[in-house]
């Protein structure tokens, strides 16, 4: 089972020299301390920061640069700075290559809530009704079960959605999914992990080969 830099971490490996990434807050936040050192890859922070690098270490924070989440971060050599027209400009331009962010919910036809609990006070739904609505690839990083033990990929999300059948691939604690016309494939399952307590803990269709191989992080 991974914790959540082990999520992260496994995120990373979807990530291509080249790209432009969206991370969202939370675990996608952490994406960017586990990206190889062999490509190039611009980290896109909706605030308006293009060129974010890893987590800054104890006592070298600048509480002037910080991410969406209002975490301070690090900048890489090139970074920029820019208004929030400009970063959703380049949002709802479809410039951004990867989007990562979490949820409450996915549905198995890759609906997203990630926004809201009713009757719970929230700021309101930020930028991921925009970056869901104009990211061609969207992958979610989440916890599979919530407190309770209830699964969280569901047939049918319950909470208000953030995006409808945007979603492409999933990394949860417990394993990695592709959202397909057919409901969840399972392709991975984490370290220590089985393929029958993946199929307990998912409540949506899942689709699960013969051979489910264990993630390398």
């Amino acid at each position: 089972m991974l914790d959540k830099n082990g999520i992260a971490k496994r995120i990373a490996q979807e990530v291509k020299d080249g790209y432009y990434v969206n991370l969202g807050i939370g675990i996608p936040t952490l994406v960017a301390n586990f990206v190889r050192d062999d490509i190039s890859v611009e980290f896109q922070s909706e605030n308006g920061v293009l060129g974010m690098g890893p987590f800054p270490f104890e006592g070298d924070e600048d509480a002037d640069i910080i991410n969406a989440g209002k975490q301070t971060i690090t900048t890489l050599p090139g970074a920029s700075f820019f208004d929030s027209a400009l970063s959703f400009g380049m949002i709802r331009g479809k410039h951004v290559d990867l989007t990562i962010l979490g949820a409450m919910e996915v549905a198995e036809n890759g609906d997203i809530a990630n926004w809201k609990i009713p009757g719970k006070m929230v700021k309101g739904m930020g930028g991921a009704m925009d970056l869901v609505a104009s990211a061609e690839n969207i992958i979610v990083a989440m916890m599979h079960t919530n407190k309770a033990g209830e699964s969280k990929l569901l047939k049918r999300c319950t909470l208000p959605l953030t995006g409808v059948g945007c979603v492409k691939k999933i990394v949860t604690n417990l394993a990695v999914l592709e959202v397909t016309p057919e409901g969840f494939k399972l392709l991975e399952r984490a370290p220590g992990v089985t393929v029958e307590d993946i199929v307990k803990a998912t409540e949506g269709k899942l689709m699960v080969g013969e051979e489910v191989p264990e993630m390398r992080i």
